[in-house]
């Protein structure tokens, strides 16, 4: 068996998706894409292709590595992401190969079903507590909000008392009854960070996202040494390699490695195994497409410390591009409980609608973040 072509597809909301083809009619699917950027990697993928054409798909270890050290420069965003996309199409083949599900190919799952979050509010934290009840009838047992806008460097205490109040609403709106994770988003700096993690103790969080930017490691190991609330961080990392600083410095409980940024499925898992032998938790960064959460669920179903999963179903980015849109088999993501069970199809255990993907892509889309300023003009982070 020989891949032949390798087609990408820019598709609403924010996603980019890739097929890949072989001489003997199986196909796999990717989702290759940083958001904002879905272009630039389609163009990534386009220049890997020519590594890929007329070889084994099933050689996944062998490509990976090509695809890696074979052009000098490696690493980043859009590489990785590029090879991601590349990594989960060719598991979904070899699963379909062996038609058996991605999970069995990677020695079995420890687990039937995954805890679930859903997305509470949105970027400017607003009716809060209103999206909190809908999740909870939704059957979330737990959610991730946004806690603050944007914080300058050193910021008025107001920013603090303001994060402080939407927090304490939600916490005395439902109780017990939902868990709540909080995502700082790197929005918040070295100095202010400090004084916000210590304000929202009282609240339980169930971890803190991003408290600073995942440039400043050491820094984000000092803030977890300070508090109780378990530490996340990895979406803006993107390799073994940049996640090895982060072990080594402690600077964090939970490592949210993107199976769409982060190498894919080979090398996710074996961060996902690194991460296990520092007894630290996973739970995969995937507010993205249907295809990433998939290759999300495989991974999570070989690791014994995964214990949440991230998912986009009915997130405000998305409007009237949800999550199962793209899907002949939609029900394979219905959340019960606040659990999703691990796909069992073969391959990434999902079916692409290639019609409804293609006339997507004829659409396509341009999505940018927002950029936000300070009142002084100077750049935000989002």
């Amino acid at each position: 068996m020989k891949i032949t072509a390798l087609e990408t597809f820019i598709v609403a909301p924010r996603w980019c998706f890739l097929k890949i083809s072989t001489d003997e009619g199986l196909v796999g699917w990717g989702e290759p894409v940083l958001e904002g950027r879905a272009h630039t990697v389609a163009a990534a993928v386009a220049e890997l292709a020519d590594y890929l054409i007329g070889e084994d798909p099933l050689q996944i270890e062998r490509h990976w590595q090509t695809l890696y050290r074979g052009g000098f420069y490696r690493g980043g965003g859009i590489h990785m992401s590029a090879i991601a996309g590349i990594d989960q199409a060719l598991w979904d083949i070899k699963g379909k190969f062996h038609d058996a599900p991605v999970h069995q190919l990677l020695g079995g799952q420890v687990r039937d079903r995954i805890r679930v979050y859903a997305w509470v509010g949105g970027d400017r934290p607003a009716d809060i507590v209103n999206s909190a009840q809908r999740a909870i009838s939704d059957g979330f047992k737990a959610t991730k909000m946004n806690l603050t806008e944007e914080m300058q460097i050193v910021d008025s205490h107001s920013k603090i008392d303001d994060a402080v109040e939407r927090i304490a609403h939600l916490r005395e709106a439902v109780g017990s009854a939902l868990d709540i994770a909080v995502d700082f988003h790197g929005r918040v700096h070295v100095p202010m960070a400090q004084a916000l993690i210590h304000a929202i103790e009282p609240f339980s969080p169930l971890f803190i996202e991003e408290p600073v930017l995942s440039e400043h490691l050491d820094a984000m190991a000092e803030l977890r040494r300070q508090t109780h609330v378990p530490i996340a961080t990895g979406e803006r990392l993107f390799s073994r390699y940049d996640f090895k600083t982060l072990f080594t410095l402690g600077a964090a409980d939970i490592i949210q490695p993107d199976l769409s940024h982060a190498g894919g499925i080979t090398e996710c898992k074996k961060i996902a195994d690194m991460a296990e032998t520092w007894d630290i938790a996973l739970a995969p960064h995937c507010p993205l497409g249907p295809i990433a959460l998939a290759a999300c669920l495989q991974v999570d179903a070989v690791c014994q410390n995964a214990f949440i999963q991230e998912q986009s179903q009915g997130i405000h980015y998305n409007q009237a591009n949800d999550l199962t849109g793209y899907l002949d088999n939609p029900d394979v993501f219905a959340f019960q409980d606040g659990f999703v069970d691990i796909p069992q199809g073969p391959g990434l255990g999902i079916r692409i609608n290639e019609e409804v993907v293609r006339a997507k892509a004829a659409e396509g889309h341009r999505w940018r973040n927002p950029v936000w300023r300070h009142p002084d003009g100077s750049i935000a982070e989002w």
